[in-house]
Order: structure tokens, then C-alpha cells, then sequence
């Protein structure tokens, strides 16, 4: 519980979380239809990005167009991986300028910058565990002991997914007073 980890899909759904990686990225595993895929949810819901740092964008918007492509490619016409090229390529003008690119084998750096709404940007590692049998990944988010990221990921496992400013209860209990 005290490591931020998650098992995904290889389109990207979030299947199961710890409770740190809750905290971290909120919790992704409520999502239905195309809006489980990470990288459907990159290309037609801004607020996704905000989990990212903006320099990492292009990065990862080339990422998520490659790997889809890659799962075409393997999986077929009918799979469910193309239906979701389908549907981004008729709803995101961004998604079909990189699909037009051919791209196909970026891989997700080791290395990353999630940005945290109340602790701001965590530079974390991200090792990574492939299930070829079942094509799911478990992802573990790690911090250098001793840096600034690990000093945020303990504070993180301390207060959860609560958030550090007033709530409403606080505001009006503040009023009252």
C-alpha cells in the first residue's frame, strides 16, 4: 500500500490500483466504454493531460497514437483496438495527424513527471512488468530516496486522496467563527 502501482490492459485500462496510486492519479478504474483507454481519454478529455507535465505532451500524444497503431497492427481490423482508432480518428484532428505518421514502437520513457494537484510535479521511475499471456502491465511508481519527489510520495501516503486546503466544511465553519 505504501507504492503507487497499478495493473493495465494493453489499450490502456486501468484494471486495478493500490490505494497510493489512487492518491496519486486519481482513481482510473471507474471508466466505461472507450473512456477506460488512457490513451482514448488522452486525445478527447483535456483534463487527462493535467496529470502530465506540458513539456511531456507531445511526447506522450506520439506515445499514445504509436502504441494504438502497434495494437492494429497485431490485433487485427475487427479488434477492439481498432474501434478505438476508429473513434479517434473521427473525433480528435490531433490523434489523426500523428496516426497519419506511421509511427509504431515508441515506448513509454522509464522515467516520469506526473503533476499532482495539491504536491505539484513528481519526478518518479516507472518499472515496468509485462503479462504477455494476458497482455496486461503492472506499473510501479518509485522515487529516489531522499529527493524531493520521495518526500511528496510520503507525505502522499500519509494524507491519501484527501486534499491539504480547506473544504467546504472548513470554509463554512471559518465564516462561522
Amino acid at each position: 500500500d505504501d507504492t503507487p502501482a497499478e495493473v493495465v490492459t494493453e489499450l490502456g485500462e486501468t484494471l486495478r490500483q493500490s490505494p497510493l496510486s489512487v492518491a496519486l492519479i486519481g482513481d482510473a478504474t471507474g471508466y466505461t466504454g472507450p473512456t477506460r483507454s488512457r490513451g482514448y481519454r488522452w486525445f478527447t478529455d483535456p483534463a487527462t493531460r493535467e496529470l502530465y507535465a506540458p513539456d511531456d505532451h507531445p511526447f506522450l500524444s506520439r506515445m499514445y497514437a504509436s502504441g494504438l497503431r502497434g495494437l492494429v497492427t497485431l490485433r487485427g481490423p475487427g479488434s477492439r483496438a481498432a474501434y478505438l482508432a476508429d473513434l479517434l480518428l473521427a473525433r480528435s484532428d490531433e490523434f489523426r495527424s500523428l496516426w497519419d505518421e506511421h509511427e509504431i514502437g515508441i515506448r513509454p520513457h522509464e522515467f516520469k513527471r506526473l503533476v499532482h494537484p495539491e504536491l505539484g510535479v513528481l519526478e518518479l521511475n516507472c518499472q515496468t512488468l509485462l503479462d504477455p499471456h494476458q497482455s496486461h502491465c503492472l506499473f510501479v511508481y518509485t522515487a529516489v530516496p531522499g529527493s524531493e519527489s520521495y518526500d511528496k510520495l510520503q507525505l502522499l501516503s500519509v494524507i491519501g486522496a484527501q486534499t491539504l486546503g480547506p473544504g467546504p466544511q472548513d470554509d463554512a465553519v471559518a465564516r462561522r467563527t
